[in-house]
């Protein structure tokens, strides 16, 4: 049955409640020691971003000593402790005179940088607020506490233009998270345009993002609006923005600054009405010391930053998520077995919420045959899933067994027909329409339309 957001109802895997909570103790770093002796700076406990402390004026505490690195470490309240990072900083950090990569506070610690020295003190309790209770925000689902820390903040960032940094591993779903802001937010009517910067050449990434005019360079035979002037009005999603190569990233920088893009070849200016929001897989911080990234550009960038935890650090997003993936593929509401569930919670998901995603696809259309999968997916469960698979898969799996095909060709020929038939039920039921095809399938549209071309194309060739 379909909510009236186009999605399928979630099935209930565990029940959230709203509950009253302390958020915690705000620590107080007091410089004691350095060219900023005196001043305090206070670490808000309730906000689940990082902390960065250093010279540059990207960081929230700003330090003036010359031996302090631009960024130096960063801090964040982890479970009424304060972790911190050093972020490779040329001098090191250290915590009571012993030099430290990373460690937790409790406080009364003196953090030693440079010619610099912190001490960690601990404030009273902050007051007691409601603990937020949603288990989505958008189309990003999660009710783990550390995701359901990050929906207020994304609720405000919504509703406003500034530029986003999102970082986290790869298939942790920042594509889902960008689509989610701008749908959320005031532009949502307008286009969300993708631009990927491992996607393209570096020799086109300036062409692509900005056009082209006719006979630019060789082979340009018509004018191409780039990803700039298709996100007029909208959003412009730049993925993987720590890839950007170094020197375009200066013209990056003055089109995100002036809204304003001059096609490759071309002499007239043209103004856009563009919200950025970018997104890595790297650590920034250290790009920007190694000199592989601009601090000018992240400072432009991470006018607010978004860190989307790995899956392994999502208590209970493994059921909710993994039961979600189930009934989008087809399979009968509460049939995924309980010890399955139990070994996918215990393991770790380096590929993260993509992964979970492929291991649901993969038990649906195999059954038990997914278990010899060496890669990822079943993870010890052994209980009776391959009574779930999708109506009419039988035959297809029946068909490729018959082939007596290696194990990696008869997943690759199985999942393909899923991933065909489940396609077609999407745009069938939605008229075509692969907007609304690809919101329902809870992937984003360009993920939909590239399974969509990949599918279509494999259909003409055989």
């Amino acid at each position: 049955m379909a909510s009236d957001d186009g999605y399928a109802d979630q099935p209930t895997v565990s029940r959230i409640t709203r509950t009253a909570l302390p958020v915690g103790r705000p620590f107080v770093l007091s410089v004691v020691e350095g060219p900023d002796q005196g001043r305090q700076f206070a670490i808000d406990a309730s906000l689940p971003t990082r902390t960065l402390v250093g010279k540059s004026q990207v960081c929230q505490i700003q330090l003036t000593d010359p031996s302090v690195s631009r960024r130096h470490f960063a801090v964040e309240v982890v479970d009424h402790r304060l972790r911190l990072r050093d972020l490779g900083s040329t001098n090191g950090t250290a915590v009571n005179g012993i030099a430290v990569v990373e460690g937790y506070l409790t406080g009364g610690e003196q953090v030693h940088i440079g010619g610099t020295t912190l001490r960690i003190d601990v404030g009273a309790p902050q007051h007691l607020q409601q603990e937020p209770s949603a288990t989505r925000f958008g189309t990003t689902v999660g009710g783990s506490r550390a995701m359901r820390r990050l929906y207020p903040l994304c609720e405000r960032l919504a509703q406003s233009n500034v530029p986003v940094v999102i970082e986290g591993e790869t298939g942790v779903g920042k594509e889902q998270l960008a689509e989610s802001l701008h749908q959320q937010g005031t532009r949502g009517q307008g286009p969300f345009v993708v631009f990927d910067c491992t996607a393209v050449a570096p020799s086109l990434i300036e062409s692509e993002l900005f056009g082209h005019e006719q006979g630019a360079f060789t082979g340009s035979t018509t004018t191409h609006r780039g990803v700039f002037e298709q996100a007029h009005g909208g959003t412009l999603f730049i993925d993987e923005i720590g890839d950007m190569p170094l020197e375009l990233q200066p013209k990056l920088l003055r089109a995100i600054e002036r809204l304003e893009v001059k096609r490759v070849g071309g002499t007239q200016s043209f103004r856009v009405d563009v919200r950025v929001i970018a997104a890595t897989r790297r650590d920034l911080d250290r790009e920007v010391q190694l000199g592989r990234f601009r601090d000018d550009l992240f400072h432009r960038l991470a006018v607010a930053r978004l860190e989307l935890p790995p899956l392994r650090e999502r208590k209970g997003d493994v059921a909710l998520l993994a039961a979600q993936f189930w009934t989008e593929f087809g399979g009968a509401p509460g049939a995924l077995p309980e010890s399955l569930l139990r070994s996918w919670d215990d393991y770790g998901w380096p590929g993260n919420v993509r992964e979970l995603r492929n291991a649901v696809a993969r038990r649906l259309a195999l059954g038990d045959l997914s278990e010899l999968n060496p890669t990822a997916g079943d993870y010890g469960g052994s209980s009776g899933g391959g009574t779930h698979a999708v109506a009419g898969s039988g035959d297809t799996i029946n068909a490729v067994l018959a082939l007596d095909l290696p194990l990696p060709d008869t997943r690759q020929r199985v999942m393909g027909e899923l991933e065909r038939r489940y396609v077609q039920r999407m745009l069938e039921a939605h008229d075509g329409n692969v907007t609304r095809a690809a919101a329902s399938s809870g992937i984003t549209r360009r993920q939909f339309q590239r399974l969509k071309s990949r599918l279509i194309s494999d259909d003409d060739d055989s």
